[in-house]
């Protein structure tokens, strides 16, 4: 048995998992939460730990490695993190195969989430697919000719950061109006807590029948956090918009245009065959799944024709891509 071991570093998580070469199940998984105030170091000693609890002393054969940021796939440097900091120029790959003694690669997020669903999940069969990750932060991953395409540098792929509302608001990239700013979890709550604790200074000036239709807008997502905005997250906005609120549905709404004239516009530069979307936000529900799909197909010229579909492998498709750029590192070593 050959096995090999994957990574996943996350914006807010780490996951490990160790799996044997032409298996579909996981020997053994490990994921923990970063802290609040996590870096680069803290990221490593809980990934570190993880791998050690799996492992017990056994060394795998081969190490994947899937990063949540910009990353040079050729070196296996990490080039920063836009949610961790202390990640800028770490030589990632280089570290893990002196710790361990084994071949190891390393790439970006959506990237390795791209190669795990086209070796295993909603994109087999297909040469050309465009993977995007909607959670944290959103990214993409290119498979072209049946093969990763990361471009020049590495960076191809970066969805989030086009932008589709140049009036729209401040992304963490100093840009207005990305694709991230308006579509991920994290700025999705943003924007519900902003607009709920605008509405809550203006209500005094209203008369009694303002109050109350503007009381009820929202009140579904202020119930699910007991009236604690600091506790919306993407998860809870899109559980009040499952369950009916109009302000929540409003703010996803919003996100899934984005996204859709992103994908209509990449339908047109590169027309590839499928997109295949994972991420926790893809749980949001029909509403956004729903306008994400009509808005591409208004955005894209009529004749473009391509497919939008869920991640088979779910929040473990970058873990899946690991195992297979494991695989591939165990490949092209020199035979001795």
């Amino acid at each position: 048995m050959t096995l090999l071991l994957a990574l996943d570093f996350g914006g807010t998580k780490q996951a490990a998992a160790i799996a044997n070469a032409g298996s579909r199940e996981w020997l053994g998984y490990e994921r923990a939460l970063s802290p609040r105030n996590a870096n680069a170091n803290t990221d490593l000693e809980i990934m570190r730990s993880l791998i050690h609890s799996l492992l017990q002393g056994v060394k795998p054969a081969a190490i994947g490695v899937s990063f949540g940021g910009p990353v040079d796939a050729t070196t296996g440097k990490v080039r920063l993190s836009h949610h961790v900091p202390g990640w800028e120029n770490v030589p990632l790959r280089d570290l893990l195969a002196e710790e361990f003694g084994v071949p190891t690669r390393v790439d970006n997020d959506a990237n390795v989430a791209a190669l795990g669903e086209h070796r295993f999940g909603a994109g087999q069969g297909y040469d050309s697919l465009f993977y995007i990750t909607i959670s944290t932060g959103v990214g993409g991953g290119w498979i072209l000719n049946g093969k990763p395409w990361q471009g020049a540098e590495g960076m191809a792929g970066e969805i989030g950061h086009m932008v589709v509302d140049p009036n729209g608001p401040m992304c963490l990239c100093g840009k207005r109006g990305c694709v991230e700013r308006l579509t991920s979890g994290p700025y999705m709550a943003q924007d519900a807590r902003e607009i709920l604790e605008n509405e809550s200074q203006r209500l005094p000036l209203m008369g009694t029948f303002q109050e109350k239709e503007h009381t009820q807008r929202g009140e579904i997502l202020r119930g699910l956090v007991e009236g604690n905005l600091e506790l919306i997250t993407g998860i809870v906005v899109s559980e009040a918009a499952v369950a009916g609120d109009d302000l929540a549905r409003e703010v996803l709404s919003r996100g899934g245009w984005a996204l859709g004239m992103g994908i209509g516009n990449v339908a047109n530069l590169i027309n590839p065959r499928r997109f295949v979307l994972g991420g926790s936000v893809t749980k949001a529900g029909k509403v956004w799944w729903d306008v994400v799909t009509k808005v591409a197909r208004e955005t894209a010229l009529p004749e473009v024709n391509f497919e939008i579909v869920p991640a088979l492998l779910g929040d473990d498709a970058p873990l899946w891509g690991a195992v297979a750029l494991s695989l591939d590192a165990l490949m092209t070593q020199p035979q001795t």
